[in-house]
């Protein structure tokens, strides 16, 4: 990125004048209704437009201005705001859909009626008490299982691009072919000798368990106008998303999934897969992104096989670096979404935020690029079970819920590390 200069004309910009010119949002909240997905995508379009105008100006400056590039970053937080507003909304609006109860009809309507009931009084009748370990633990029907499931895809950006087997053990190996398999060519009648035969690696997936304690009153409880079942799914998808999403990037496998980040050339498990780590490839500078040449670096290095489905993934801090960034021809390579729920693009590409991914700084890999669904799994043990304690924290119920978690690298040819180096 070239340097931000000073001519004589921005020198004469004033705080003031700026303030004037800014769209609502850079002065610290946004001017749209948040509720009003269109005005939020004009507001969005707007200030996508005056930042790169901004950017653009800076650009082709001659000495550095401090009040341009200050007006240039608040136009590019602003974005980021609005574009957090439009996620949200669209966020609220597909987690409704998956409100425990409205999935038509239950599939054994008589034992979650005594889930219910369990949630509330802590009675359970005898007979349907099927779901009940030594413990006292008590398994979820499967729609309120299901209904956290899907909250958690929702929220959780891995799950939404990694590839999910659920299973019914305590762990998932599959078998990876190396290779070695000979052939050769020959006549009609001619000898065909013996060839060699592939040999073949494996990968066991463990899980871990994960687990929230949410707690309510028992008045609260009591209260027949609260859903107790989609109150307790909110609170406990709300905790696993944050504590899976984590270690989902950077978990160590101790009683937790494998990291993707922890493939990666020269991570604690880059020699663990049969097929070798995931390959880093530089930002072309020891500290930062310097251009757009780093991102087409990184998007042609990865196979063609993998190119139709690959995303791009970093963090906010990371996304408001790349929106400055422009291709050969001059054209800017981040594009907002066009419509809510819809990813942001980066040379055309679907680009998702992660908090869990690393800030830009020397030798981090703060970009991940490559099909998810290939290289990364996700691996859901069947069934949550939910411990009711009206003793441990009186005069508080609560609900120990568990769930077990596991993940790991599928297939590191499917993905591709920008690693911030020269």
């Amino acid at each position: 990125m070239k340097t931000l200069h000073k001519t004589a004309a921005l020198a004469s910009i004033s705080l003031t004048t700026m303030a004037a010119s800014k769209p609502t949002a850079v002065m610290g909240h946004v001017r749209a209704d948040a509720s009003d997905p269109k005005a939020l995508m004009a507001e969005l379009q707007t200030a996508v437009k005056a930042m790169q105008d901004k950017n653009d100006q800076a650009l082709t400056a001659k000495v550095d201005d401090v009040v341009l590039t200050e007006h240039v970053d608040r136009l590019n937080t602003a974005i980021s705001d609005i574009q957090a507003n439009m996620e949200a909304q669209a966020t609220a609006i597909a987690a409704a859909k998956f409100g425990a109860g409205g999935q038509g009809e239950l599939a054994d309507a008589e034992y979650s009626t005594a889930f219910a009931s369990h949630f509330k009084k802590g009675k359970v009748e005898a007979s349907l008490n099927k779901g009940a370990d030594d413990e006292g633990g008590y398994l979820a029907p499967v729609e309120w299982d299901r209904t956290i499931t899907d909250k958690l895809v929702i929220l959780s950006p891995m799950r939404r691009l990694a590839r999910v087997q659920t299973i019914g053990s305590a762990g998932y190996k599959k078998l990876f072919n190396k290779g070695g398999t000979a052939s050769g060519w020959a006549g009609e009648e001619t000898a065909r000798p013996e060839t060699a035969t592939a040999t073949f690696g494996q990968m066991t997936y463990g899980t871990g368990e994960l687990y929230a304690n949410p707690s309510a009153t028992q008045g609260m409880l009591d209260d027949s106008e609260i859903n107790t079942e989609t109150w307790l799914a909110d609170e406990v998808q709300t905790e696993f998303a944050s504590t899976e999403g984590t270690a989902f990037f950077g978990g160590d496998g101790t009683n937790k999934p494998t990291g993707i980040l922890t493939y990666v050339t020269g991570a604690a498990n880059a020699a663990v897969h049969p097929y070798g780590a995931i390959t880093q490839v530089n930002s072309g500078h020891a500290s930062t992104i310097p251009d757009g040449d780093a991102i087409m670096n990184l998007i042609y290095d990865l196979p063609a096989a993998f190119q139709q489905n690959a995303s791009f993934c970093m963090n906010r801090t990371s996304v408001l670096a790349i929106r400055k960034l422009k291709d050969g021809n001059g054209n800017y390579l981040w594009q907002p979404s066009l419509a809510a729920g819809e990813p942001a693009t980066l040379a055309g590409r679907p680009l998702v935020e992660s908090e869990d991914m690393p800030n830009i700084a020397a030798n981090a890999n703060a970009i991940l690029y490559g099909d998810f669904m290939q290289a990364y799994i996700v691996i859901d043990r069947t069934g949550t079970r939910v411990l009711r304690d009206p003793y441990s924290n009186k005069p508080y119920v609560m609900f120990y819920t568990t769930k077990r978690v596991g993940g790991g690298l599928l297939n590191p040819q499917a993905m591709r590390a920008l690693k911030i180096a020269a």
